[in-house]
């Protein structure tokens, strides 16, 4: 599995198979400013050629994952 198939923060944390820890990673690095949209430091673009998501998308999938 490649892990630019998951195109929003939620796919990732609900996925079925995929351990917390690997979750946790992913997302954490979309949130990173590394995946940030220039100018618009409340968007991130983790896949090169997809669409912006909002961080608060990815920080309340992040969060989810402790409940």
């Amino acid at each position: 599995m490649s892990f630019s198939t998951f195109r929003r923060p939620f796919d990732v944390a609900r996925h079925p198979t995929l351990e917390p820890e690997v979750k946790r990673a992913i997302l954490a690095s979309w949130a990173s400013d590394a995946a940030a949209v220039p100018n618009r430091p409340a968007l991130r673009r983790p896949h090169r050629r997809g669409k912006p998501i909002p961080v608060d998308d990815v920080l309340s999938a992040l969060k989810s994952l402790d409940s």
